[in-house]
């Protein structure tokens, strides 16, 4: 059970549930992280912080050689520290928890090297974006699921260097939509990283953040530029308001019944109506691109970490996003010409086949 991450005293009343007193006769809780970038790398950092036994856990020796020389290097809100702690390229031992941190097209992969090494209780939490906690079922059991949908960001500008770009929390539930003591207390954890909030309704609001990663990650891909500069062009947030209305239009088809982003973005309202597509300048349109360009400009200083895992040679996560709305609007007979595209061009940059410009988003934009 996870009572095992818990003790009665502290050093912080803030971290009173799982903060680690490393004199304690108990052994500390021991935390697999499988991925050491932008987002999995701050994880460990803080984790290890607060007393936890992290293990991050990368294939990337790079990141292994930089961390293990000069520790995580954390850059958040200005101000810069350093943790010490190590990457490893593999588990050892047994786990009390395993937090899935890498890109999605690696994920399933890392649950199957974390399985041997998990304790038989342990939980096993999936940071990816997309809707891979049914995937990850299917290797470990969903009973031991629990999905974090991450409301923050973070980016690896350098090997070892992990910068904070955005502020937020968590909002973390299970496939069953049962809110159980394990759940609680690994969201007590995840409080050192950012607030949490507690969902039973984790397909609604994977759903929603799909749909919103499916305009802002693919978009900031095609163009090779953080958020900010995009939202602020109109045939962009367009393009993007587009993509948002087919994974909306595919999602009511899967019978989700959509969560707020953040609990202030409502997706049903955000998707285009025939009347929006009508009246170019009616005021239903004004809102939604006003709304867009705001939730653009608290998060404008987020990249891409698709685009960075493309220019290290990795696989993009377009079929995680765009590409799931693509093949289950198939299913259903529901056109998606816009993510269509986005998919076709990802390929392409993936393949170097075109480069991530504005030129390369404009002719998305324009139906080439």
């Amino acid at each position: 059970m996870l009572r095992k991450f818990y003790r009665r005293e502290c050093d912080s009343p803030k971290f009173q549930h799982f903060s680690y007193n490393r004199e304690d006769m108990n052994p500390q809780p021991r935390i697999l992280v499988m991925g050491a970038g932008g987002i999995g790398g701050l994880v460990s950092a803080t984790l290890t912080e607060i007393g936890a036994a992290v293990t991050a856990v990368s294939t990337n020796g790079e990141i292994r050689a930089a961390v293990d020389k000069a520790g995580f290097r954390v850059v958040d809100e200005g101000e810069e520290r350093t943790v010490r702690g190590w990457v490893s390229p593999a588990p050892e031992g047994k786990y009390d928890l395993c937090i899935l941190a890498t890109q999605p097209p690696n994920v399933e992969d890392a649950a199957r090297t974390a399985l041997p090494h998990l304790a038989d209780d342990a939980e096993v939490v999936v940071l990816q974006n997309g809707l891979c906690e049914e995937r990850i079922a299917a290797i470990v059991g969903e009973s031991r699921v629990i999905g974090a949908i991450v409301a923050w960001g973070a980016s690896m500008p350098q090997p070892g260097v992990y910068e904070r770009t955005a502020a937020g929390g968590f909002q973390i539930g299970r496939l069953s939509g049962q809110i159980d003591p394990e759940l609680r207390r690994v969201g007590e954890l995840l409080e050192a990283i950012g607030p949490v909030t507690l969902t039973q309704n984790l397909r609604g609001a994977r759903w929603s953040k799909l749909a919103l990663n499916c305009a802002v990650s693919s978009l900031g891909t095609i163009a090779g530029e953080r958020l900010g500069p995009i939202v602020r062009v109109r045939k962009y947030r367009r393009l993007a308001l587009e993509a948002m209305t087919e994974c909306v239009a595919v999602a009511k088809a899967e019978g989700v019944q959509l969560e707020k982003v953040a609990g202030t973005l409502d997706l049903e309202w955000i998707a285009l109506s025939e009347a929006d597509r009508v009246a170019a300048g009616s005021v239903s349109l004004t809102a939604k691109h006003a709304l867009l360009l705001a939730v653009g400009l608290r998060y404008r200083r987020m990249r891409s970490s698709m685009l960075a895992a493309i220019e290290r040679g990795r696989t993009p996560a377009i079929d995680f996003l765009n590409g799931e709305v693509v093949s289950r609007g198939a299913k259903h007979g529901i056109a998606t010409p816009v993510n269509a595209r986005i998919v076709d061009t990802v390929w392409k940059i993936a393949k170097g086949e075109v480069k991530s410009s504005r030129d390369t988003l404009d002719k998305v934009c324009a139906g080439e």
